[in-house]
């Protein structure tokens, strides 16, 4: 597998081209911003884009999306249908997080409308790039339509915002809850394994045994309405 990260926007996404070795077929999951890399990082592996394959529809993931898709325009796009009225809405999107209209330029926040989602994870699909099978796994909580991309042959799981290393994505944004994201962190991301690798979409890559272990949201010590 290989799997050339890019690092975008003011919130340090991290957006990633995953190919496959023997084939040459690739994904880009979660495309924030800077297509032209993307694009790059593309064509120094050889690669041949089959999808923009997003995890969430949050604006530091798909911001790039557009433009990614004019330079690529054979990838399908692909999203859980329960995250689209988020991505038809970005361009509206900084003002969820309070961002006052003047600042969205000098921040890189003006989107144009996003192009069509042209397909939808469906939880428990096996989404094929030549040789890799992704197992799609919808974990709400983060976002309504959230989904990790996990490949069991490698043991990665491409998780977006659910996990990252010491802590977990955000619940307090609309679509967002607390209660959805533990179950799906307990019952969908603990049980793949203390070996699998944690890719997330902001900082250091993990793994779940580690996170398991040290993680407080997932060991107890931190629990909501609990002071410390």
């Amino acid at each position: 597998m290989i799997v050339e990260e890019i690092v975008v926007t003011a919130f340090q996404q991290i957006a990633r081209v995953v190919g496959c070795e023997r084939t040459r077929r690739a994904i880009c999951v979660d495309p924030g911003d800077d297509a032209e890399r993307i694009v790059a990082a593309l064509d120094e592996h050889d690669l041949a884009l089959q999808a923009i394959a997003l995890t969430h529809a949050h604006m530091d993931h798909v911001g790039g999306v557009a433009a990614l898709k004019k330079l690529k325009p054979e990838a399908e796009i692909i999203l859980h249908d329960q995250d689209e009225p988020l991505y038809y809405g970005l361009p509206m999107q900084p003002a969820l997080l309070g961002v006052p209209r003047p600042q969205w330029a000098a921040l890189g926040f003006e989107y144009e409308e996003p192009p069509k989602v042209e397909r939808h994870w469906a939880d428990g699909e096996v989404y094929e790039v030549g040789s890799l099978a992704f197992r799609v796994l919808h974990c709400p909580g983060h976002t309504p339509g959230h989904v990790v991309l996990f490949e069991p042959t490698e043991r990665v799981a491409f998780v977006g915002d659910c996990l990252f290393a010491g802590s977990i994505g955000r619940t307090d944004l609309p679509g967002g809850s607390y209660e959805q994201l533990m179950d799906s962190l307990q019952h969908k991301i603990v049980p793949l394994g203390d070996d699998v690798r944690v890719l997330s979409g902001h900082g250091p890559e993990t793994t779940v045994g580690r996170e398991r272990q040290t993680n407080p949201f997932l060991t107890g010590v931190y629990a909501p309405g609990r002071f410390f």
